[in-house]
């Protein structure tokens, strides 16, 4: 593994940009090895290099085969009004071994001609992942705040982002007056910070995206531990007793 990445060749941009404009199959299918040389290569190097550092932090995240953190970069347009086959950016996700990819809190990133995105947190969890997150909120509504609303957290971060009910979903309408009724209404939960494009190109990129990985770091183990001890309390639950001995 190599110690250091020097940023992503300037033919990165210069492909997604091209990209961006022939969106198709005639046009990718001839510069499929222009975007394995020039964008994945450099990205598993990144993500590989990535990947050793998170040893240091968030073992958790830490995966066995770095290049499968990487998303592909065919789009999936089943459901999509836009049908272009593929994506103009790369991106990585650093999930949690044990929660799933999406439900868990975990880190992410991609690079295109546009910006460096960085974010962090549950970006698709479903209703009983949800309903985990909301009861630790709304059970330690102080610790949460602590943590969410840190001002050195929030001036790099900014406020934690997603999909947003109107109002207060039934279980969670006597919170209505608590200080994390707002976030009670959250369907996602994220951080989410844009960086000029030029990043990617600079060896600056490895340290920048840990420096903010760094700094979710205390969030994303807040919500997985609320995951995890939701998980822990289902499986309880779920566990069939054993009947008592007739003699």
């Amino acid at each position: 593994m190599k110690s250091r990445f020097g940023g992503f060749p300037r033919q990165m941009p210069t492909f997604f940009r091209e990209l961006e404009r022939n969106n198709s199959r005639d046009w990718f299918a001839p510069r499929k090895e222009l975007f394995e040389s020039h964008v994945r290569t450099p990205m598993i190097e990144l993500v590989t290099l990535l990947n050793e550092r998170l040893r240091s932090f968030a073992t958790e995240h830490v995966a066995e085969e770095p290049a499968k953190l990487i998303y592909r970069v065919y789009r999936d347009t089943r459901f999509s009004k836009d049908k272009t086959p593929y994506k103009t950016h790369i991106g990585a996700t650093f999930a949690h071994k044990i929660l799933p990819r999406h439900g868990g809190a975990g880190f992410y990133f991609e690079v295109s001609h546009k910006y460096v995105g960085i974010a962090g947190g549950v970006y698709m969890p479903g209703p009983e992942e949800l309903q985990a997150i909301r009861a630790a909120i709304a059970a330690t509504p102080g610790k949460f705040l602590k943590l969410i609303e840190n001002p050195k957290t929030q001036k790099l971060l900014g406020p934690l982002q997603g999909e947003r009910l109107k109002r207060l979903p039934k279980p969670w309408q006597s919170h209505a007056d608590s200080p994390v009724a707002e976030y009670l209404k959250l369907k996602q939960i994220y951080w989410y910070v844009e960086l000029p494009a030029a990043l990617a190109l600079t060896p600056r990129l490895p340290g920048v995206l840990l420096r903010y990985f760094q700094a979710m770091t205390d969030g994303l183990a807040w919500f997985n531990h609320a995951l995890l001890a939701d998980r822990r309390k289902r499986d309880v639950e779920t566990r069939p007793v054993r009947p008592a001995p007739m003699w």
